[in-house]
């Protein structure tokens, strides 16, 4: 996987977030991000993640199966625990029973297997961080993108979750992650790379930003965009707000398109599934087939 001159801002006129990004991202390479609060790590892991698109520039070779932890985990869901992880195990491509098995497996792994039963809204911070990792590797991704991951996590769950993220690239799986403890993982990450003033770069090679990049002070002119790649720049991207619903049937097997999955954004138990637009047909017809419930559909960067 490859990030080629990317850039992300938010907005026509907001400031630059991200300018200018070269990443590679071999398979089975387990990559570490750093940085101060702020500058720009989180946005990052979601243009990797596939979950934002990049305001200029490309991402090339992203698997088609990838999971997401971000760093605000919706807990308030009408789901119980294992309810819930059943229900996104469907969305990204498993059967009801494997799902299922699959949730009982995780939740045990973590620690949070006597609360499978319990709705969501009832668990603590720590068990609710439990769960988003548990939706992490519950269809074993190729690529896994993991925003302080660990933060909530008791002892027993941060040394399982460092256990399965070493499983998970030993048997080839990319990991990308954000810690603000610089023990975690110490020594094993293939690659470090720093986001300092809008720009990524490997630790110990200079990240000093190109003129126009730092962001500009209230009230001051925004900064020119850059250039565009000359293939037109990113593919657009459609952002689809689902939900299953009491007799909806499981989706297909693989989901036309290989959709990024995320919880929904206001903790209702909806799914976000973002797609190539060239794609989102595909996956509307296979979600309405099923008698999935659309409930939003715009192209990405637009709020939904």
């Amino acid at each position: 996987m490859r990030l080629e001159r990317v850039g992300r801002r938010h907005g026509l006129r907001g400031a630059w977030i991200l300018r200018e990004v070269d990443l590679d991202l071999p398979a089975g390479s387990l990559v570490r991000i750093v940085g101060a609060n702020g500058t720009g790590k989180s946005t990052l892991l979601r243009l990797v993640a596939g979950v934002d698109a990049p305001t200029t520039g490309r991402v090339t070779g992203r698997p088609p199966r990838t999971a997401y932890v971000p760093e605000r985990f919706p807990a308030a869901l009408p789901f119980t625990a294992a309810d819930y992880l059943v229900h996104l195990g469907r969305i990204q491509g498993l059967g009801t029973a494997a799902a299922r098995s699959g949730a009982g497996e995780w939740l045990e792994r973590f620690g949070a297997g006597e609360h499978a039963r319990t709705p969501m809204a009832e668990l603590s911070k720590g068990t609710s961080q439990k769960v988003a990792v548990a939706q992490a590797f519950l269809a074993d991704p190729s690529l896994l993108v993991l925003d302080e991951a660990w933060t909530g996590l008791d002892t027993g769950a941060r040394a399982e979750l460092d256990a399965a993220v070493r499983s998970h690239r030993a048997a080839g799986g990319t990991v990308v992650f954000v810690d603000h403890d610089p023990r975690r993982l110490e020594g094993e990450p293939s690659a470090v790379y720093e986001v300092r003033e809008g720009r990524v770069g490997e630790t110990g090679h200079p990240v000093a930003p190109p003129p126009g990049l730092t962001a500009p002070a209230p009230g001051s002119a925004d900064p020119a965009p850059g250039p565009v790649p000359a293939d037109g720049g990113s593919r657009p991207r459609v952002r689809i707000i689902v939900s299953g619903g009491p007799h909806a049937l499981p989706p297909p097997e693989r989901l036309p398109g290989g959709p990024v999955v995320a919880p929904g954004p206001d903790g209702d138990g909806t799914i976000v599934l973002t797609v190539d637009a060239d794609r989102s047909d595909a996956l509307l017809g296979a979600l309405l087939a099923a008698s999935w419930h659309i409930h939003h559909l715009a192209p990405e960067g637009v709020r939904v």
